[in-house]
């Protein structure tokens, strides 16, 4: 698997994997005019030729966000999402950048249990947050610390 910046190539297939993953998914433009944000990063993964997962982070002057994250279906299970998950870490890190946030579907069982073994921790709540159906969203943070760890 390799992780790299995503280019204007990789929109289309990155907005089909989100249409497939969430029910309230980012469009194509709002994922293009993300790539033009200079507060933003967006990493995809690939297994060969195929699009394994993405992530997208908007960060400020002390920590980023989550904005997205999803692996295709048949690449689930297999470390997609941790490998982009430290990847976005390490460049965060590289801005003197202290934390990475974000929301997450009480239900989401297999996101809960990996943002927690990477050391995320539940610092809200917000109420009603999703639709679609509707839910709240735990708000999860890992802080980063000062040996190189997550």
């Amino acid at each position: 698997m390799k992780i790299c910046t995503m280019t204007a190539s990789d929109i289309s297939a990155v907005s089909q994997l989100e249409a497939a993953s969430f029910s309230t998914p980012w469009s194509e433009n709002s994922i293009r005019s993300e790539l033009e944000n200079p507060w933003a990063i967006w990493l995809v993964a690939r297994d060969d030729a195929t699009l394994a997962g993405y992530i997208g982070v908007q960060y400020g002057p002390d920590g980023g966000d989550i904005l997205t994250i999803a692996t295709d279906p048949a690449c689930r299970g297999r470390g997609v999402a941790k490998a982009l998950i430290l990847h976005m870490v390490q460049l965060l890190r590289e801005k003197d950048l202290s934390w990475l946030t974000l929301e997450v579907r009480p239900s989401n069982h297999a996101a809960l249990s990996l943002y927690e073994s990477m050391g995320f921790r539940q610092v809200g709540r917000r109420k009603n947050y999703y639709r679609s159906p509707v839910e709240d969203a735990l708000l999860l943070t890992l802080y980063f610390k000062e040996d190189g760890s997550c």
